[in-house]
């Protein structure tokens, strides 16, 4: 493990983590960005040997960026860290071609364990996340569990009161592309106004009571 990229768009998270990182491996070269734009031009011009990237960033997210990393370099590992619980993320980002999904909760040693089983090749997921796979794997699936990924982050931004207008402007999308994954998402979940979203996401934990 020679050459390490972190990103995260908080400061005081990358300094934390760069600490741990530079405790187990002494030696190892950490570039630090601080969003998947950034990420994303470090990893086509440099070459590394593991990524680790934050999930919720300005611009792309860490699971827009790792779809990009992996059309650039399918080869690279890449870990993603996260304040959602891993039921909510973790499938999707494993799908999307991640190593491995971290909650940002965890114990710091879970971040080397994770470095180290990814550092053989090998996939990082949590025995509580192997469990709910497990579960996964024998019952249908949630509504929520069969959105799109931007319909997803739509979703949840829609949950937490933001309007159509600011969405597009966080995501740097149109109105009308926002609108329509909106509809389509509608759609797939059964509801029929932002409210009874908020109701949904908050009923199945995607969002808390104090998100909204």
């Amino acid at each position: 493990m020679n050459k390490i990229i972190l990103a995260d768009d908080h400061s005081f998270i990358r300094v934390g983590l760069i600490q741990i990182l530079s405790d187990e491996y002494p030696t190892v070269e950490i570039t630090e960005v601080g969003d998947g734009e950034s990420l994303i031009n470090e990893v086509s011009k440099n070459d590394f040997d593991l990524v680790i990237s934050d999930l919720d960033m300005p611009g792309r997210s860490g699971l827009e960026a790792l779809i990009q990393i992996k059309l650039i370099k399918p080869n690279l590992p890449v870990l993603i860290l996260s304040i959602y619980t891993e039921d909510l993320y973790a499938i999707r980002v494993l799908k999307a071609g991640a190593s491995g999904y971290l909650n940002k909760n965890a114990a710091p040693y879970e971040l080397i364990t994770a470095i180290q089983r990814i550092s053989l090749g090998r996939k990082y997921i949590t025995s509580e996340l192997a469990e709910k796979l497990l579960i996964h794997l024998d019952s249908d699936k949630e509504p929520h569990e069969l959105l799109s990924n931007r319909e997803f982050e739509i979703f949840k931004l829609l949950a937490v009161g933001k309007t159509i207008t600011q969405i597009a402007e966080m995501l740097s999308l149109a109105l009308t592309t926002v609108s329509t994954h909106r509809s389509r998402m509608m759609d797939k979940l059964g509801l029929s106004n932002n409210s009874e979203l908020t109701r949904y996401a908050i009923t199945h934990n995607i969002i808390t009571d104090l998100d909204t």
